[in-house]
């Protein structure tokens, strides 16, 4: 194996792989499928091998994997230009049937969920579990506001934009986002350039007495800071997008409490395949108009992936103080990624990430820095564009562009296999040296 390294190679250099070598033995600790207990113990062998920095390989087989010829592992595309939750699969799988539900064949046949509810396909047992959640968290308030269900948070968005638009002004209402703002929100608004609103760009440009629809992203969707509003002006109308406001992501200062808030099981949970987002809304007639854009566009939303969501939330909020609680879970193997990522970035000056304040975090109890589900990694010096410089080195990425930003900046996803995010830290390594 020692013939396949280069034959000079500086002190940093031996170090950044002796660590990305060794990360795969790290992580394969942590996420020990056969009991929870180890982590104090994979964490002290982790500060362990960063002290010792020394070439020392491991014999598992990932990293085996990492030498073998160009048709193996190492020329693999690695895909991280999309924010895929697969990193929570394990998790899952260690649940069993804790998270499991059979629905029978004449099961959920009905369009009808709650005939009494302003959300007539809300399905009662989701809408509990929700509110639970929230409750058990600490992230929202949910007293005083009306519960909508969405296909995602995407359709969610689009059905709080014809609920806050009118179908009486004289031109489209314009919507903002502060950049770098969510890469799909601009094709969202004029995908089908609909007459009620439009696409206005950079929130801290916008210098009009109009009225507007400001969507708020926090933590903010690519860089993870928290965000506030920006324009600020007496015709504002606000979207506020908590996708990422949950725990393992950034501490939990205060429940939120605005008109109209949004969230995801995809980002909460992991669970992206199941479809299924939410909304908080204060005003009545508000959700009304959300409820009467789905029921326009997909007659409701899918019962039998609300009762598996409701399940999937039940389990979560079931285990919220166990030792091996999901959030305590997920919450370890961000940090552990995190504090991976800025070893590789900070032992080379090519590339440079966002700095993070800290935060007491009422449902840890204690002080934490956020930690994203995506990195906003910035190419330093000559390198002009981020994203195809990264393509060359096969990582693919969302270059800064697509956010409203500068192209020295991509967006990766952190959240990927175990594997990919392995192959990550490696190939960053190596372009550094």
């Amino acid at each position: 194996m020692m013939a396949n390294l280069p034959t000079v190679l500086s002190l940093r250099h031996l170090f950044v792989l002796s660590l990305a070598l060794n990360v795969s033995l790290i992580l394969r600790m942590v996420y020990d499928e056969q009991g929870g207990n180890n982590n104090k113990k994979s964490m002290e062998v982790y500060n362990h091998n960063i002290l010792k920095s020394r070439l020392v390989i491991p014999s598992t087989s990932f990293a085996n994997s990492t030498r073998k010829d160009h048709s193996g592992v190492v020329d693999r595309v690695i895909k991280l230009d999309h924010g895929d939750p697969t990193m929570y699969e394990r998790f899952w799988r260690q649940m069993g049937d804790r998270s499991t539900i059979v629905i029978p064949g004449w099961a959920s046949m009905s369009y009808f969920s709650d005939g009494s509810s302003i959300c007539w396909f809300l399905e009662p047992e989701f809408a509990k579990e929700v509110v639970r959640l929230h409750n058990v968290v600490g992230n929202a308030v949910t007293q005083g506001r009306h519960v909508v269900v969405g296909t995602g948070s995407s359709q969610l968005i689009l059905a709080a934009l014809y609920a806050l638009s009118s179908p009486d002004a004289l031109e489209p209402i314009t919507v903002l986002s502060a950049v770098p703002y969510y890469s799909s929100y601009p094709s969202m608004v004029d995908y089908q350039k609909s007459g009620l609103y439009k696409w206005g760009g950079d929130a801290e440009s916008f210098d009009k007495e109009v009225p507007y629809i400001e969507l708020v992203t926090s933590p903010n969707n690519p860089d993870g800071y928290s965000r506030q509003t920006v324009v600020n002006r007496n015709q504002g109308l606000l979207i506020h997008d908590l996708a990422y406001y949950w725990p393992q992501y950034t501490p939990i200062v205060s429940a939120s409490d605005y008109d109209l808030t949004l969230f995801t099981l995809s980002k909460s949970t992991g669970h992206a395949g199941m479809r299924i987002g939410w909304a908080l809304v204060k005003d009545r007639e508000v959700a009304k108009k959300m409820t009467k854009f789905i029921e326009l566009n997909t007659i409701g939303v899918s019962k039998d992936s609300q009762l598996r969501a409701a399940k999937v939330l039940k389990t979560i909020s079931d285990s919220s103080q166990d030792e091996e609680s999901f959030f305590k879970y997920s919450y370890k193997i961000m940090e552990q990624r995190w504090k991976l990522l800025r070893a590789v970035v900070e032992s080379g000056d090519l590339f440079s990430l966002p700095k993070f304040t800290s935060a007491f975090c009422t449902f840890f109890n204690q002080e934490l820095e956020p930690q994203p589900a995506f990195a906003w990694l910035k190419c330093e010096g000559d390198i002009e564009d981020c994203e195809s410089f990264l393509r060359g080195h096969k990582i693919l990425t969302r270059g800064g562009r697509a956010f409203g930003d500068s192209p020295k900046y991509v967006r990766l996803s952190l959240l990927d296999t175990d594997e990919n995010f392995m192959l990550l830290l490696d190939r960053l390594s190596t372009i550094q040296h």
